[in-house]
C-alpha cells in the first residue's frame, strides 16, 4: 500500500481540510495568497494540521521555485547560494523552513536583510508560538498565523473519503479510535490506518489499540475528549477537590496527554483562579512546566501530581483575572484616556514617591477608574493591608 499521507496530500487550497478561519472563502489568508500579495509568513500549530502542505500549495499557486529546509539542519551557506542564484531573476524563490523555532539568533539575523530586500519569500512552520521563538526583528517583517488541530467532524469526513477511495474495510469502533487517538493530526491518522490495513481486514479497534496504545493528543479514546477531561480537572482544582483533580490528571496521563500541555493549563490556572491569594502557586507551576519539558513521562507524572495537589489545596481568588479583563473591556470599548502630562517621560512636575517617604498624592489616570476588587483571600488580604498602609484613605 502506498504512503497514504503522501498520496492524499492536498494540492489546492480547497483540498485542505480545516483552517476555515484562515482559508475560508472570505478569510484573510486566502485573500493574501490568491491576490499574490502574501509577505513573509510563519505558521504555527500542532503536528499534522497542514503547515507544510499549505506552504507547498502556496508555492504552486504563486508559481515560485520552492526550497524546503529544516531549521535543525539548515546551513547559512546553502541559503546564501540560493539567494545568489536568484539575484537578478524576475521570479524570486519561496523558501520554506520547518521547525523554525529552532533557528538560532545568528541564523535569524542572516535572514533579515534578505527578507528586507525581498530576495525570497520566507515561509516558516513551527509547533511552537513564534512570538516567543523568533526575534522581534523577524516578527516585524512577517505575518504570524495560527493553524488549529483538525476537528473531529472534519477528520471523520476525510477518513470516510480515504477508506472509500482505497477500498479499506474498517469497523465502526475502529473508525472512532482512528479519529480520537490522532488528536487532530491528519498524518497520524492516515499512518495508523495504513499500518492496520497492512495486517488485517476489516480493521478492528483491538488491532489499532495494539499499534497505538495511547491517544496522541486527545487524552482519551472514548467519547470524552481531552478538552472535557482537562475542563474537569481544572474545575475540580478550582473547587478544591484534591481527589477528583488527581483522578482527571490520571485520566489525561493515561490517555497520552503531553505533560507540557497539562503543565501549561495548570500554570494558567495558577494565575486565573489562585492569583495573589497564594503567589507561590505560579512559581511552582512555572517550575513544573520547566521540569516536565526536560524529564518527560513517566517521572513527569510525579511533578504534575505534586502541583495539582498544591493548587487544589490553595486559597482561590480571581481578582487579578477580573481586573485585567475589566480594563481590556474598557479599552476595547474605546476608553483610551490620555496619559497625564506629569507622568510622561522627562516630565518636570513629576513627584518622585521615594522623595516623600514612599508615597505622595498625585493622579496616574486622567479619568479615575476602579479595576481591582480584592477578595482579601489568603495572601491577598496581606497585600491589601500593605496597600492600605501605603496609601492614606482620602
Amino acid at each position: 500500500m502506498p504512503n497514504l499521507a503522501l498520496k492524499y496530500r492536498p494540492k489546492t487550497l480547497d483540498a485542505l481540510i480545516g483552517q476555515s478561519h484562515l482559508l475560508g472563502e472570505h478569510a484573510i489568508l486566502r485573500k493574501l495568497i490568491t491576490s499574490g500579495t502574501l509577505s513573509h509568513t510563519f505558521f504555527y500549530g500542532p503536528p499534522g494540521c497542514g503547515k507544510t502542505t499549505l506552504a507547498r500549495v502556496i508555492a504552486t499557486l504563486l508559481d515560485r521555485p520552492f526550497y524546503e529546509m529544516n531549521a535543525t539542519t539548515l546551513k547559512i551557506e546553502d541559503l546564501r547560494k540560493i539567494f545568489k542564484e536568484y539575484t537578478n531573476a524576475l521570479q524570486k524563490p519561496l523558501i520554506f523552513i520547518d521547525e523554525v523555532h529552532r533557528l538560532s539568533k545568528n541564523q535569524q539575523e542572516v535572514l533579515l536583510p534578505f527578507m528586507e530586500n525581498q530576495a525570497a519569500l520566507i515561509i516558516g512552520a513551527s509547533t511552537e508560538n513564534p512570538y516567543y521563538s523568533l526575534t522581534a526583528a523577524m516578527r516585524s517583517r512577517s505575518h504570524l498565523f495560527a493553524l488549529e488541530a483538525i476537528d473531529e467532524t472534519a477528520l471523520h469526513t476525510y477518513l470516510d473519503t480515504i477508506i472509500q477511495l482505497e477500498d479499506i474495510s474498517v469497523e465502526e469502533d475502529a473508525k472512532e479510535y482512528l479519529v480520537f487517538s490522532s488528536g487532530g493530526d491528519v498524518r497520524a491518522m492516515l499512518n495508523l490506518l495504513e499500518s492496520a490495513a497492512s495486517v488485517e481486514s476489516p480493521i478492528t479497534f483491538y488491532t489499532l489499540k495494539q499499534i497505538r496504545p495511547h491517544a496522541m493528543q486527545a487524552g482519551s479514546a472514548e467519547s470524552e475528549s481531552h478538552y472535557e477531561l482537562t475542563s474537569a480537572m481544572i474545575k475540580s482544582i478550582r473547587g478544591s477537590d484534591i481527589d477528583a483533580s488527581i483522578y482527571y490528571l490520571a485520566r489525561l496521563i493515561d490517555g497520552g496527554e503531553p505533560a507540557e500541555f497539562i503543565a501549561r493549563r495548570l500554570a494558567i490556572l495558577a494565575s486565573e483562579d489562585i492569583g495573589n491569594a497564594n503567589p507561590p502557586a505560579l512559581n511552582l507551576a512555572s517550575s513544573t512546566l520547566n521540569i516536565v519539558k526536560h524529564i518527560g513521562y513517566p517521572e513527569a507524572r510525579i511533578s504534575l501530581s505534586q502541583l495539582v495537589i498544591y493548587l487544589a489545596s490553595s486559597p482561590k481568588s480571581n481578582s487579578a483575572y477580573m481586573a485585567i479583563n475589566h480594563a481590556l473591556k474598557d479599552i476595547a470599548a474605546g476608553e483610551i484616556h490620555p496619559i497625564p502630562s506629569h507622568i510622561k517621560t522627562h516630565a518636570k512636575n513629576y513627584l518622585y514617591p521615594h522623595d516623600f517617604g514612599g508615597w505622595v498624592k498625585q493622579s496616574y489616570l486622567s479619568v479615575p477608574k476602579k479595576y481591582y476588587d480584592t477578595q482579601q483571600i489568603g495572601f491577598e488580604k496581606t497585600l491589601w493591608q500593605w496597600h492600605e498602609k501605603i496609601v492614606p484613605k482620602s
